[in-house]
């Protein structure tokens, strides 16, 4: 399950970014997740609560997650299209020769933190 892996890196850069700022407290992460990565979201948010749970800064902090669906370029054709993680070929020419350009993201869009009144 590399998810756990996925959330326990995201939660230490969001937890760092919410120190950095002297936030007592993270309230979101959003993120967006591309489908190429396999990551499975039930797995994702599952992890997220687990390692949130008990810890004084995250407890109780939200997870948004954004799939992003697989699209690609068509080298041959030029079409561009969606489609999903084993039909890549180009659907206009069926060319394989195509380039991802998008559906591997895996990165923090914003996280949302409560900063006390200095």
């Amino acid at each position: 399950m590399h998810e756990l892996g996925i959330m326990t890196s995201v939660l230490d850069a969001a937890k760092e970014s919410a120190r950095e700022a002297g936030a007592t407290r993270l309230l979101k992460v959003s993120m967006s997740v591309g489908e190429m990565t396999e990551a499975i979201e039930d797995a994702l948010v599952f992890a997220f609560e687990a390692l949130t749970e008990g810890d004084p800064l995250t407890q109780g902090a939200e997870l948004s997650i954004t799939m992003v669906k697989p699209k690609s370029h068509c080298l041959e054709c030029g079409a561009t299209y969606e489609h999903d993680r084993f039909h890549m070929l180009c659907p206009e020419c069926d060319s394989f020769a195509t380039e991802l350009l998008a559906g591997r993201e895996l990165q923090i869009d914003s996280i949302e933190v409560d900063i006390p009144d200095a």
